[in-house]
């Protein structure tokens, strides 16, 4: 069997036009074709992915798409850019990755799980994420701790018995917050306004719900750390992206903390992530599969983690492709804690995407069954791409 051509989309959506998920389909020579994505859809940086995997999607054609681990290493060695390289190029290396491990699972007639060894578990706890954007299928910024409390509500009684929310975004009229308020000591009047907010949802969802704090690392190690001691006392599951990922400022907070840190989704490849688990600055990461060097080098990573004690949690923030890649790798690791239940899951413009649309049910996850990933792009978000075909 051989890889015969590539299309590389761009996909995209009128209701939102910074969201961009970059993916790809491989077609090979026996009819059996495969999907990936390049977990770049948000911000900026995707029109970099998108002629990022252009560039190595003309170096896998004539290649035997069974072969990811040699086609991995060919794509990271023989680039120049590849080997220490960021989320332009790892996000191009995992679409073609994930695309191959579809094609595998395929050609075996067999879930891309079994590949990896067999689940562990069939249902997987996961969380409500990121519900300062509303919970629901339009984005409604929260701003008052009632905004913050009902959110929260809605979703434990959807099931969820964990909910994350960044809540030093949004600031409390109109717009966000930005770098002035965010870095370096802060005042009490942003201490109060944080506190207020986790307090109204710690409130509202009582003692037997966890709380994840995210800040997506717009916060430095001064802030975070004032923000992260007036936290612990309602107890916070972990502490997501305080600061910058840089594993020396990590451990400086893992070690003045007494809330678990997470991070891990602007860490790329086994060689970047090893710095954290030497140091034992990180107590769950969170690798994205669609920008840390796809199923083969995020397997890779999880097992790494597995070694130093360290759990993970899939960072899921893409199509659906991106969810269903997680869920197949979460549950085959003996170090699964949760999965990201994003809020984008729920916005009709994102399901439409794939062919399927998988939900959780009371707060967990069944894998998909089908052959490969289980899930694939639809025909109406194909057609409405920007594509460049490669043969």
């Amino acid at each position: 069997m051989k890889i015969v051509k590539v299309d590389v989309m761009q996909l995209g959506t009128d209701v939102r036009p910074d969201w961009r998920p970059i993916v790809c389909r491989i077609y090979t020579d026996e009819g059996i074709y495969g999907d990936g994505e390049a977990a770049m859809a948000y911000d900026v940086g995707a029109l970099g992915a998108f002629g990022m995997l252009q560039e190595l999607a003309k170096m896998v054609i004539g290649m035997d798409p069974l072969d990811n681990e040699v086609i991995w290493d060919k794509l990271y060695r023989s680039t120049f850019w590849g080997q220490n390289g960021g989320p332009v190029t790892f996000s191009a290396i995992s679409a073609i990755d994930i695309a191959l491990w579809d094609i595998k699972g395929k050609y075996f007639k067999v879930p891309v799980y079994k590949l990896l060894g067999g689940k562990k578990r069939d249902n997987l706890r996961c969380y409500a994420s990121q519900l300062q954007f509303g919970w629901g299928e339009v984005r409604i910024p929260a701003r008052t701790p009632e905004d913050y409390a009902k959110n929260a509500k809605k979703a434990v009684e959807e099931g969820y018995d964990a909910v994350k929310f960044d809540f030093f975004l949004y600031n409390e009229e109109d717009g966000f917050f930005n770098d002035n308020d965010r870095l370096g000591l802060l005042s009490k009047k942003y201490l109060n306004i944080v506190e207020k907010r986790i307090a109204a949802v710690r409130e509202a969802v009582g003692p037997d719900v966890d709380i994840i704090m995210e800040n997506h690392s717009y916060t430095d190690a001064q802030s975070a750390l004032q923000l992260g001691r007036m936290a612990e006392k309602y107890d916070i599951f972990c502490f997501e992206e305080p600061t910058t990922p840089y594993p020396k400022i990590t451990k400086y907070m893992s070690d003045k903390l007494n809330i678990p840190i997470a991070t891990g989704e602007r860490i790329y490849s086994r060689w970047q992530y090893a710095q954290y688990f030497e140091n034992c600055s990180v107590q769950m990461i969170q690798p994205d599969f669609g920008n840390c060097g796809g199923i083969t080098e995020g397997k890779k990573i999880c097992d790494m983690a597995y070694a130093y004690d360290v759990g993970v949690q899939g960072h899921a923030c893409g199509s659906p492709l991106s969810n269903v890649v997680a869920l197949h790798l979460e549950c085959v690791i003996p170090n699964f804690v949760i999965h990201e239940h994003h809020a984008v899951n729920l916005t009709p413009y994102n399901k439409s995407y794939c062919i399927y649309d998988y939900q959780p049910v009371n707060g967990k996850y069944k894998v998909p069954e089908l052959p490969g990933l289980g899930n694939e792009l639809s025909e109406s978000a194909m057609n409405n791409s920007i594509k460049v075909t490669i043969e």
